[in-house]
Protein backbone atom coordinates (compact mmCIF):
# COMPACT_ATOMS: atom_id res chain seq x y z
CA UNK A 1 0.00 0.00 0.00
CA UNK A 2 1.29 3.43 -0.93
CA UNK A 3 1.84 6.15 1.62
CA UNK A 4 0.32 9.61 1.33
CA UNK A 5 3.46 11.12 -0.27
CA UNK A 6 3.50 8.41 -2.94
CA UNK A 7 -0.19 8.98 -3.66
CA UNK A 8 0.37 12.73 -4.03
CA UNK A 9 3.46 12.22 -6.17
CA UNK A 10 1.69 9.78 -8.50
CA UNK A 11 -1.39 12.01 -8.87
CA UNK A 12 0.68 15.15 -9.45
CA UNK A 13 2.84 13.38 -12.05
CA UNK A 14 -0.26 12.13 -13.84
CA UNK A 15 -1.89 15.57 -13.94
CA UNK A 16 1.28 17.22 -15.23
CA UNK A 17 1.63 14.58 -17.97
CA UNK A 18 -2.05 14.79 -18.91
CA UNK A 19 -2.15 18.58 -18.68
CA UNK A 20 -3.61 20.54 -21.55
CA UNK A 21 -1.05 23.29 -20.95
CA UNK A 22 2.74 23.54 -20.97
CA UNK A 23 2.93 23.85 -17.21
CA UNK A 24 6.07 22.27 -15.71
CA UNK A 25 4.86 22.35 -12.11
CA UNK A 26 1.58 23.04 -10.37
CA UNK A 27 0.83 24.00 -6.80
CA UNK A 28 -0.92 21.27 -4.82
CA UNK A 29 -3.87 23.58 -4.11
CA UNK A 30 -4.17 25.02 -7.65
CA UNK A 31 -7.63 24.66 -9.17
CA UNK A 32 -7.09 22.06 -11.89
CA UNK A 33 -10.10 22.80 -14.09
CA UNK A 34 -10.18 26.57 -13.61
CA UNK A 35 -6.51 26.74 -14.61
CA UNK A 36 -7.11 24.61 -17.71
CA UNK A 37 -4.94 21.70 -16.63
CA UNK A 38 -7.73 19.19 -17.31
CA UNK A 39 -11.12 19.33 -19.00
CA UNK A 40 -14.14 17.03 -18.64
CA UNK A 41 -12.51 14.29 -20.72
CA UNK A 42 -9.41 14.71 -18.59
CA UNK A 43 -11.55 14.05 -15.52
CA UNK A 44 -12.75 10.76 -17.03
CA UNK A 45 -9.17 9.72 -17.73
CA UNK A 46 -8.15 10.81 -14.22
CA UNK A 47 -10.87 8.61 -12.73
CA UNK A 48 -9.63 5.70 -14.86
CA UNK A 49 -6.06 6.38 -13.68
CA UNK A 50 -7.18 6.37 -10.03
CA UNK A 51 -8.90 3.03 -10.55
CA UNK A 52 -5.92 1.43 -12.28
CA UNK A 53 -3.24 2.89 -10.00
CA UNK A 54 -4.88 2.81 -6.58
CA UNK A 55 -7.75 0.36 -7.17
CA UNK A 56 -10.16 3.16 -6.22
CA UNK A 57 -13.68 3.10 -7.61
CA UNK A 58 -15.41 6.46 -8.00
CA UNK A 59 -19.16 6.23 -7.53
CA UNK A 60 -21.58 8.60 -9.24
CA UNK A 61 -22.40 10.34 -5.96
CA UNK A 62 -18.66 11.03 -5.45
CA UNK A 63 -18.37 12.98 -8.71
CA UNK A 64 -18.45 16.14 -6.66
CA UNK A 65 -16.26 18.99 -7.95
CA UNK A 66 -14.83 19.42 -4.44
CA UNK A 67 -13.28 15.93 -4.68
CA UNK A 68 -11.37 16.78 -7.86
CA UNK A 69 -10.68 20.52 -7.79
CA UNK A 70 -6.99 20.32 -6.81
CA UNK A 71 -4.21 17.83 -6.24
CA UNK A 72 -4.76 18.15 -2.49
CA UNK A 73 -8.48 17.39 -2.81
CA UNK A 74 -7.83 14.38 -5.06
CA UNK A 75 -5.20 13.04 -2.66
CA UNK A 76 -7.60 13.47 0.25
CA UNK A 77 -10.36 11.70 -1.68
CA UNK A 78 -8.08 8.78 -2.62
CA UNK A 79 -6.67 8.46 0.91
CA UNK A 80 -10.20 8.41 2.34
CA UNK A 81 -11.18 5.67 -0.11
CA UNK A 82 -8.05 3.67 0.71
CA UNK A 83 -8.67 4.05 4.46
CA UNK A 84 -12.15 2.59 4.05
CA UNK A 85 -10.69 -0.49 2.31
CA UNK A 86 -8.28 -1.28 5.15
Amino acid sequence: MENQNDVKSDIKKYILEASLSDVKDVEDDALIFENGLLDSMGLLFLIEFLGETFNVEVNDDELNPKNFESINSIVSFVNNKLAVKV
